[in-house]
């Protein structure tokens, strides 16, 4: 990946800049794992969120189709 010079400055500067790394630190303390639920997977969160999800974008769900397959493997 070629990056222009001035580009390469600006990334160095921005290195180097303590309220960059002040704020990336911050953000580093309050994360959480978004399906995560006292310690452990939740599924229903994960499914919760794809539902809203679907239907804040209006997606329409296709109609269901039994899966036909003889010889599953895992």
């Amino acid at each position: 990946m070629n990056i222009s010079h001035a580009a390469e400055k600006e990334l160095v500067s921005l290195g180097r800049s303590k309220e960059l790394r002040d704020d990336m630190d911050n953000l580093k303390s309050r994360w959480q794992a978004p399906f995560v639920r006292n310690g452990e997977i939740d599924v229903d969160l994960y499914i919760e969120f794809v539902e809203q999800f679907n239907e804040f974008i209006n997606h329409q769900p296709k109609p269901f189709r039994p899966m036909i397959e003889k010889d599953m493997k895992l």
